[in-house]
């Protein structure tokens, strides 16, 4: 089952890197975008580096991810730091 989940993480990791490449223009859009295409565009953003590495079969800083996450929810009034740390109190 590893070998599935890996494949599952790519093809995620894939999805979000793609997403990030979509919404980029929306990252300083400021009040002239829908306020979720611009905290999709900068969560996309601040875990696209993440995403390549999954793509490469490398690992990442989980807490340095969960740093960038924080860095959003402080710009954007978001809670995606949260999220995260319920998924991952969760198990894998």
């Amino acid at each position: 089952m590893p070998e599935a989940n890996a494949m599952q993480g790519k093809v995620l990791a894939q999805a979000v890197y793609e997403i990030r490449l979509l919404l980029g223009g929306y990252l300083d859009a400021g009040g002239e975008v829908d306020p979720a295409v611009r905290q999709a565009a900068h969560l996309a953003y601040a875990l696209h580096n993440e995403a390549l590495a999954v793509l490469s079969g490398d690992t990442f800083d989980i807490p340095a991810a969960m740093s960038r996450l924080d860095a959003v929810d402080k710009m954007l009034g978001s809670q995606f730091r949260d999220v995260f740390v319920e998924v991952l109190a969760e198990g894998p």
